[in-house]
């Protein structure tokens, strides 16, 4: 690489991190003006367009930016369940430690998801199913439950995913306070995961919800069947 071209790309991440380092304080991504985030990176504003051509293409180069890290992290949980037939609890300590490796990315990704700007929201909700479509070929390759659909895979991979993102925030900002063992951000993942495989193990289609040849609900609570048929 030449040295014009290792500064072009010195001058890129800079200005990330600094978005970055602005955002960490609170603040949104979309309270964000283009002069503060140049003058944090120590350049001038007419510098921000020989890189991006406005705010929502910087916003979408940050979702890239925590896109690949949060794709490189679930390699890595790959390579544990594939080579080293990790479990879960190995795996979610592998994503944690990316967490906590790569928080200002992980900040971003965990309050923008909901933020204000819909550029960013669909760019984010487009990099979660591509996550759900991996996660999803990976299940059907792994082949551990081979009783499932392909649609069931994607609902799994989907319900996982979600999962995950959901308890962002938690993972990110770990509580002062100590707390009881099973009350833990990593102990509640970690559960709910477990809740989630152990069900699609024992998944057999809707009709698992009636009972054989008879039509009736296995659940004899008439609250209940309405529940489940909803």
């Amino acid at each position: 690489m030449s040295s014009r071209a290792e500064q072009k790309l010195q001058t890129r991440h800079a200005l990330l991190d600094a978005a970055r380092m602005l955002m960490s304080s609170g603040r949104g991504f979309g309270s964000l003006s283009l002069r503060e985030v140049t003058r944090s990176a120590g350049i001038v504003p007419a510098g921000f367009y020989r890189h991006f051509s406005d705010m929502d293409a910087f916003g979408l180069a940050l979702v890239a930016e925590v896109g690949e890290t949060f794709r490189e992290t679930l390699r890595r949980v790959r390579h544990n369940e594939i080579e080293l037939r990790g479990v879960i609890d190995a795996s979610v300590g592998i994503f944690i430690e990316a967490v906590a490796e790569h928080r200002s990315q992980f900040i971003f990704l965990a309050r923008e998801q909901y933020g204000g700007s819909l550029t960013i929201r669909q760019a984010i909700g487009e990099l979660r199913q591509r996550i759900t479509d991996d996660l999803a070929l990976d299940l059907c390759q792994l082949n551990r439950l081979p009783h499932l659909s392909d649609q069931d895979l994607d609902v799994l991979a989907d319900l996982v995913v979600k999962t995950v993102f959901a308890t962002l925030p938690e993972l990110i900002d770990m509580p002062d306070e100590i707390l009881e063992p099973h009350k833990t951000p990593q102990a509640k993942i970690i559960h709910q995961l477990r809740f989630i495989m152990i069900g699609a193990k024992h998944w057999r289609g809707m009709n698992m919800l009636f009972a054989p040849n008879q039509g009736e609900p296995l659940c004899s609570d008439p609250l209940m069947h309405q529940k489940m048929a909803n």
